[in-house]
């Protein structure tokens, strides 16, 4: 008899986090469509076809693969008082071996931004990863002047570590990016950018 597998979900104070499912196309083609403005400044550029059904239908099944093959983690935000879906955020390129490490990223709608939403969503996530998944480093970066994501990151336990240069493109253009990591076991104090 094989082994049945439980999908991902985290469950906070006010979110339940869990994978994207066919059903959630409507909403959160709506929410990336009105929070367009929001997103724009710190996000790779939208291909025409970015918010279509079939590149929904996409996302879905590679969700639902990378979570199964143990590459990556991909939950949507849902507010559990009226099961809005409010954003979304990313464990992936997760590695084992000798590295036992993962890049997280995020995203959450306009309307719901600066809520504490998101400082909540990455507690459970940091601590799903550590606990449950073994991972020993959490590693995230944004743009130097994401002032909110920074914020983020600092108050969920990622520590500053560096800038890499033209990272990736955001919004049309190669940019640097201020990299930040969370260590299961960190010893090393806070270590603010003041950048």
């Amino acid at each position: 008899m094989g082994l049945i597998r439980r999908k991902v979900r985290l469950e906070t104070e006010r979110l339940s986090l869990r994978l994207p499912t066919h059903s959630d196309h409507r909403a959160w083609a709506t929410l990336r469509e009105e929070s367009r403005d929001f997103l724009t400044p710190w996000d790779p550029v939208w291909s025409p076809e970015a918010l279509s059904r079939r590149a929904f239908t996409t996302r879905v099944y590679w969700a639902s693969r990378a979570e199964a093959a143990g590459t990556a983690v991909p939950l949507f935000l849902v507010r559990r008082a009226d099961s809005m879906l409010i954003g979304g955020v990313t464990l992936d390129n997760i590695r084992r071996g000798p590295a036992q490490a993962g890049t997280v990223g995020y995203w959450v709608g306009a309307p719901f931004a600066r809520q504490g939403y998101m400082r909540e969503a990455l507690e459970a996530l940091v601590h799903y990863a550590f606990a449950e998944l073994d991972l020993s480093r959490l590693e995230a970066g944004c743009l130097p002047e994401n002032r909110a994501s920074r914020g983020v990151l600092e108050k969920t336990g990622f520590k500053y570590e560096g800038v890499a240069q033209s990272y990736l493109q955001i919004n049309g253009r190669w940019r640097n990016h201020v990299l930040y990591a969370n260590l299961r076991a960190d010893r090393r104090g806070r270590t603010d950018a003041g950048a």
